[in-house]
């Protein structure tokens, strides 16, 4: 076991020393107090101040305690909470990661940080136009628009930001931004010839701003040439184009596929092993493919012919992925708090397990991906990656043979375990005893590797004394 983890732990110290990995996990944890802002906005406006009923199915405590809805009129602020930390967190983190990636180049101040900003900007599209916008007609028609304009009539353009780049479809730009500009910056930096040497009364904050002036001008030049070429050769901008060459491909092969499912899976926590946010990666494939997939079971179940669970078609769908695959989090770590609690042995550890806790109850954990760290860490990163495959692997076999029934109604993600299973099964036990069963089978898994991380660390805490 020893022997394992020390391997293990030279891979995790070679990736702690790699440059951009470690700019990107640092990008992400210095992100972290907003993301979790972000989650409390969340659970307010979605989870506590909520009466919304779907399908008989209670989406909040509202629908249960109707007294809590006095507080309705504060949802707005905990949404614009929301909007300003998850739904801007493109912005957030190439910021950030530019900021790292200048650091380490030798750069001080907060100058890198605000031109990795100025070049992802430089990148993304800020204008629209309305009369181009398409509208979807009752009889499934599709028209634009300027299709229902009277003639010689135009609608004016309009300047702006669209949310899916500032949010989780334009994450993977921010940080190629950033990481990319940043670097570009540095070598430029490095050629005395672009340097504009000042006479030595000028203020130094003054003279460092001309003697970088070139190098950041010729930065966002070749920043938004290579913005300007992809545009021109594919037509598409570049979050567009990562969108096209990844997030479609990979709609095309999932489908209602158990093993493609499972590779998807493994790909969420992968993201999330290099600090990035995988389920906000393929959030796109997620809904355009299972949701779906989710709605079909639902007419089955509420049809008037409904005769039985035979008629319910799919197994595989949204919120059976949310039940099997993401309760207390990506990866499954609400497991691991508890294996901590019962197996661990470190202070610090159950420490971080115990402010973990309550969030993760209600599928959050970050504090917990971060604060062991999960991220970057080879040895309780295997039990990551395989705890959400073996639990969606369980929950299809219960369906199948008919124990666990078939997912059929919405519940929103921050439904806490059991409770999920319950609801998503329209009220049967038998989908909280399922969600049960996969719940102490990842405690089994995440055990072993619990000691094995811990043995490590107390290694590592021997060598610093």
């Amino acid at each position: 076991m020893d022997a394992f983890a020390d391997k293990l732990g030279r891979i995790g110290a070679w990736c702690g020393q790699n440059k951009y990995l470690s700019a990107i996990k640092n990008a992400f944890q210095n992100f972290m107090p907003a993301t979790i802002a972000g989650a409390i906005g969340v659970l307010w406006t979605n989870v506590f101040i909520n009466d919304n009923v779907v399908n008989g199915a209670p989406q909040g405590l509202g629908s249960l305690l109707p007294v809590v809805m006095k507080l309705e009129p504060l949802n707005t602020i905990f949404s614009a909470i929301q909007f300003a930390t998850i739904s801007c967190i493109s912005i957030g983190i190439v910021i950030l990661v530019a900021q790292e990636i200048g650091e380490m180049n030798g750069e001080t101040g907060i100058f890198s940080g605000v031109l990795g900003f100025i070049s992802w900007m430089v990148v993304t599209p800020n204008s629209y136009s309305l009369s181009g916008q398409t509208v979807m007609l009752a009889d499934s028609t599709t028209k634009t628009v300027a299709d229902f304009l009277p003639q010689g009539a135009t609608v004016a353009d309009f300047g702006g930001i669209s949310s899916s780049y500032t949010g989780a479809t334009g994450l993977f730009t921010a940080l190629i931004i950033g990481i990319v500009a940043l670097e570009i910056f540095g070598l430029l930096r490095k050629m005395d010839a672009l340097k504009i040497r000042m006479p030595e009364q000028v203020p130094p904050g003054v003279a460092k701003s001309f003697e970088v002036l070139i190098p950041a001008f010729l930065t966002v030049v070749v920043i938004g040439g290579i913005g300007f070429a992809v545009h021109s050769v594919t037509g598409s901008y570049v979050n567009d184009l990562i969108f096209t060459l990844v997030q479609e491909p990979l709609g095309q092969i999932i489908g209602n596929n158990l093993l493609a499912v499972l590779l998807l899976f493994v790909v969420i926590s992968l993201f999330w092993l290099v600090g990035i946010h995988g389920n906000n990666m393929v959030e796109a494939v997620n809904q355009s493919i299972f949701r779906p997939l989710l709605y079909a079971n639902t007419a089955a179940c509420t049809s008037a012919n409904y005769s039985g669970p035979q008629d319910i078609p799919n197994i595989l769908n949204l919120t059976m992925l949310e039940m099997f695959g993401k309760w207390g989090g990506s990866g499954l770590t609400l497991s691991l708090i508890i294996a901590i609690f019962i197996f661990g042995k470190r202070e610090d550890n159950r420490a971080i397990a115990a402010l973990s806790v309550v969030p993760g109850l209600f599928n959050i954990n970050e504090t917990v991906t971060f604060g062991l760290p999960i991220v970057l860490n080879p040895i309780l990163g295997i039990p990551f990656i395989l705890a959400p495959c073996i639990s969606i692997t369980i929950g299809y076999v219960l369906t199948m043979i008919g124990f666990c029934p078939k997912v059929v109604l919405e519940v929103p993600w921050t439904m806490p375990p059991l409770l999920m299973g319950f609801l998503a099964t329209g009220g049967n036990i038998m989908g909280a005893v399922s969600q049960l069963i996969v719940i102490v089978t990842c405690v089994v898994i995440y055990a072993p590797f619990l000691v094995v991380y811990e043995k490590y660390q107390n290694k590592q805490s021997e060598m610093v004394d």
